[in-house]
């Protein structure tokens, strides 16, 4: 039977995720993007090591799985808010909508409030043992944390205003909790048949990333979403 220092040893990493996703919204509070994201990312890392960890050493426990759902609410649902909220503050307002231009911003935290319940919603679904129903939060995060660092300059023109984020946030919002089925990435074997989407999608991601650079990481995040949508229509044909 593991000790009790092996026992915690996902629990410690799972921590860490919590604690790099309060610095992540600490940075981006203070308009701080580049920051936020990295600590977003870090957070990720984190994320994935804690699961591998604990199949690894054959560990889990109840408090385990309620704490990795508070880590990953705080850092792919608040963080993410927060950047988005920031970005509020800065933007171009049109003029009927500057008597709300203080409190628009709160809008941003249904980022926050849709990953919580997408995240309730993942521990009780049978159905997403091998694939997702609904976008994965650290997706949807790392879509609001490379928008914001590769489009900053755009987004603060005079060519995009707080409608249009707005409704971005409402939408992503949305699809946390929307009852559709997205692909994982996990390949069972490297045949073509059984993951064929997976290879498209990694091949035609590579020039977003390229043409795109940093913002390249949003638009990869859309082609998954875009991917998702063509593949649910073909298998329901």
């Amino acid at each position: 039977m593991p000790n009790a220092i092996v026992r915690n040893i996902p629990n410690a990493i799972t921590s860490c995720n919590l604690f790099s996703g309060c610095i992540a919204c600490y940075m981006a509070f203070h308009s701080n993007y580049e920051l936020a994201l990295l600590f977003i990312v870090t957070g990720a890392v984190f994320d994935f090591f804690d699961g591998m960890s604990a199949r690894l050493l054959r560990v889990s426990s109840p408090i385990g799985k309620e704490l990795d759902s508070l880590a990953d609410d705080v850092t792919f649902g608040l963080a993410p808010a927060a950047i988005a909220f920031s970005l509020f503050k800065e933007m171009h307002y049109p003029d009927f909508l500057l008597p709300m231009a203080g409190m628009l911003p709160y809008a941003a935290f249904l980022i926050a409030v849709f990953s919580a319940l997408r995240l309730a919603k993942f521990n009780l679904d049978e159905r997403q043992t091998s694939s997702f129903i609904g976008m994965p939060t650290p997706a949807n995060a790392l879509f609001w944390g490379s928008l914001v660092v590769g489009g900053h300059e755009f987004l603060v023109s005079t060519h995009f205003n707080a409608i249009y984020l707005l409704v971005l946030v409402i939408v992503m919002s949305l699809l946390l909790v929307a009852e559709l089925p997205m692909f994982s990435l996990k390949f069972k074997d490297l045949s073509w048949g059984h993951n064929k989407v997976r290879y498209i999608f990694l091949i035609a991601s590579i020039p977003l990333l390229v043409v795109f650079r940093l913002s390249g990481f949003a638009a990869v995040i859309v082609w998954y979403i875009l991917l998702s949508l063509l593949t649910y229509k073909k298998n329901n044909k």
